[in-house]
């Protein structure tokens, strides 16, 4: 489990990488995969980039991790994500045997880390992940809002 202030630094990363992520025209979200206190793996959104509905930053952040560790399982690896992972990649997360997932903003819309529902801590399922949510919460809703409104 990380610290607050490990929580904290890992986001400040993790929003530096969303808002490269505004400035290529994807929408600002990035993670990070943490093992041993360091980061082993980052990505960003590159759905847009890529022609790839499956591109968003958790996903290829696990299969960078997975690919630098050499394994599928991750376990003793942390995510690190600006927003609330969504089914697709709260699925992802427990297939890859995260301990733990901690996230800034929230998602109303498709959050599946505690808003709409919680697969990566579901009881019924054979490994959960920790789920920590509103880290450095203001500033990751805001690179998501102020990204949106420069849009429309």
């Amino acid at each position: 489990m990380l610290t607050i202030g490990q929580q904290e630094n890992f986001m400040r990363r993790a929003v530096e990488l969303a808002r490269l992520a505004a400035d290529a025209d994807e929408i600002p979200v990035a993670a990070l995969i943490v093992k041993d206190g360091q980061v082993i793996a980052e990505a960003s959104n590159r759905r847009e980039k890529d022609s790839d509905p499956t591109a968003h930053a958790e996903i290829l952040a696990l299969r960078a991790a997975g690919k630098k560790l050499g394994l599928w399982n991750l376990s003793g690896c942390d995510m690190i994500v600006t927003l609330e992972p969504c089914a697709m990649c709260a699925g992802a997360i427990v297939n890859a045997r995260l301990d733990a997932v901690y996230f800034g903003a929230y998602d109303k819309r498709f959050g599946y880390c505690g808003t709409l529902g919680n697969l990566a801590a579901d009881p019924r399922l054979n490994h959960r992940a920790l789920v920590t949510g509103g880290i450095l919460e203001a500033e990751c809703a805001a690179i998501l809002q102020n990204f949106f409104k420069s849009r429309r």
